[in-house]
């Protein structure tokens, strides 16, 4: 019970933005024009298979940085992510969603794999070695830094929202984590409706 109590609490504080680290990553949230098919990374998906931006092209992509290892946001984030899609219903089959790891060094294929079971099955794990992910972290103009935590263990500040590619693969928007939840997925029917 006090267990639930405390998650819930810190859901409502999540929900709020008063967390202390939010504002920190909030600002850290990189907003730079982004196009697929300039990108050059390679990585892991949690079924084993070799991913680049360009099987992206086609398709709208929805991309979210994070770690299995986050206690709060990344969670959350998956949560409302499976939400958009229930609310898409058959429509939300055409998009590609993805939850690219922070987190190499834990995040291996397997574990994404479990970690995201508790998630809606079409959103996909991608992980990699420590300078793919750096590549793909700067090609998304996204951010993150381990921190190193008292009790010796590590944690990972990272940009938090969820960027939304069309099918050409230009970055239509960004789903902030403060945004209003009604908000999200139109931005997802839009992306959808442009034209490839």
């Amino acid at each position: 019970m006090v267990a639930a109590v405390g998650f819930m609490l810190a859901v409502g504080a999540w929900r709020s933005g008063d967390l202390p680290w939010q504002q920190q990553v909030t600002e850290t949230v990189g907003t730079r024009g982004a196009d697929l098919e300039s990108m050059s990374w390679q990585l892991t998906s949690h079924e084993g298979e070799r991913v680049s931006p360009q099987s992206w092209i086609g398709q709208t992509s929805l991309v979210f940085f994070g770690f299995t290892w986050c206690p709060d946001v990344c969670p959350m984030t998956l949560l409302n992510i499976s939400d958009w899609l229930e609310e898409l219903g058959p429509d939300a089959d055409g998009l590609a969603v993805h939850l690219v790891s922070v987190d190499p060094e834990r995040d291996t294929p397997e574990v994404l794999a479990d970690y995201l079971s508790n998630f809606d099955p079409r959103i996909s794990g991608l992980t990699g070695s420590p300078d793919e992910v750096a590549q793909a972290a700067d090609d998304f103009n996204a951010t993150y830094r381990r921190v190193p935590r008292d009790d010796g263990d590590y944690t990972v500040d990272h940009t938090a929202g969820v960027m939304v590619f069309d099918p050409d693969g230009r970055l239509s928007s960004i789903i902030d984590l403060h945004d209003d939840p009604k908000f999200a997925v139109p931005k997802i029917r839009r992306a959808m409706e442009r034209e490839v």
